[in-house]
């Protein structure tokens, strides 16, 4: 960046980046004929002929070389700019571009930045006014549930208490939209960062830790969790936060839609080269056409569980969204209703 600086400098080069790799190309390829005319001109008349054409090769490689360096070190300020977007794409960091060049490498470090800014600005905004507009959304849902909860506390007839428990589930519900759209909006800025480094993930103790996490839902069923770990560690870019969230989805997911005194089978194992997750239950299943729909947010095929457990729609979606991220992939496969399902992460 310090040639790069230099150079934009000189009042012909400022404005255009090409006239800085032409002016150091010209200077590159004429730099042996001059240290070979001064060579020979000032250099002892007995010089053998080999020698001078030593020199010249010798003079010409060096030439060569420090050409190529300099134009290598011209390319920084393109190298920085891709840098720049990739860490805000991937692990949204946010840049401190140079503003102050104005040729065309310049002016491409500038609508990076610019247009990064612009973006954050826009996203900061876009979650405010959510954020206040869930609020009073929150409020306005309230008012009935007050109202439908001060009808119930005077003990009213039976169709006035049917129609205020009406009211009251309803509210309910819209409560539950409003949550399950702030937590939608969380997450997504949480799985939104990324990293480019693997990370090395011991499955034993990390599915110790999940199996524990699971157990009274599990109990609560009499639903038994059979593991089968073939792996027993494997380097990739998830971390296992985000892994043993992703197995926590999926696991009450089976465990939601699966019948009492069922099992689910939760499998770690590879296939060449690729490291595979499966969590099989034997319950509800879907119909395979419907397949991609179950990974959409707030999916119309979210319904509440065998034992009436709630369903938000969003969990299998950012399930998705984080595998996806760290370059995996999640999909699912069913036989019908009522024939379970298996749904596998591959990395």
């Amino acid at each position: 960046m310090l040639l790069y600086k230099k150079l934009s400098k000189i009042s012909f080069l400022r404005k255009r980046y090409v006239f800085k790799f032409l002016f150091v190309a010209f200077i590159g390829i004429h730099m042996p004929l001059i240290g070979l005319l001064f060579f020979v001109l000032y250099g002892d008349f007995s010089i053998a002929p080999n020698t001078i054409l030593i020199f010249a090769l010798f003079i010409t490689l060096l030439a060569t070389g420090i050409t190529l360096f300099i134009l290598k070190q011209l390319i920084i300020p393109i190298e920085i700019a891709s840098k720049a977007l990739r860490s805000y794409r991937d692990e949204r960091q946010l840049p401190d571009l140079p503003l102050n060049y104005y040729d065309e490498a310049g002016f491409l470090m500038r609508n990076i930045q610019e247009s990064i800014q612009e973006h954050e600005k826009f996203i900061v905004e876009k979650q405010d006014l959510i954020y206040l507009l869930s609020h009073d959304l929150k409020t306005f849902a309230g008012q009935p549930q007050s109202l439908a909860r001060l009808i119930l506390d005077e003990k009213p007839t039976d169709t006035i208490k049917e129609l205020a428990e009406l009211i009251y589930l309803s509210s309910n519900q819209q409560f539950m939209y409003i949550g399950n759209f702030l937590k939608l909006l969380k997450d997504q800025d949480e799985v939104v960062k990324t990293s480019t480094d693997l990370k090395l993930l011991q499955f034993q103790p990390m599915i110790a830790n999940v199996e524990k996490l699971v157990k009274q839902l599990l109990e609560i069923k009499k639903i038994k969790l059979t593991v089968s770990i073939e792996v027993q560690e494997i380097e990739l870019l998830i971390g296992e936060e985000l892994l043993v969230r992703v197995l926590m989805n999926l696991i009450n997911n089976a465990i939601k839609f699966s019948y009492p005194n069922s099992e689910i089978q939760l499998k770690i194992y590879q296939e060449n080269t690729k490291t595979i997750i499966s969590v099989l239950d034997n319950g509800v299943g879907f119909n395979q056409n419907q397949s991609e729909e179950l990974f959409k947010k707030f999916t119309k095929m979210s319904h509440l569980g065998t034992s009436n457990e709630a369903s938000t729609g969003i969990g299998l979606y950012l399930c998705r969204k984080i595998v996806e991220k760290n370059r995996g992939q999640l999909s699912c496969i069913s036989a019908g209703h009522n024939k379970g399902a298996v749904f596998t992460v591959t990395f």
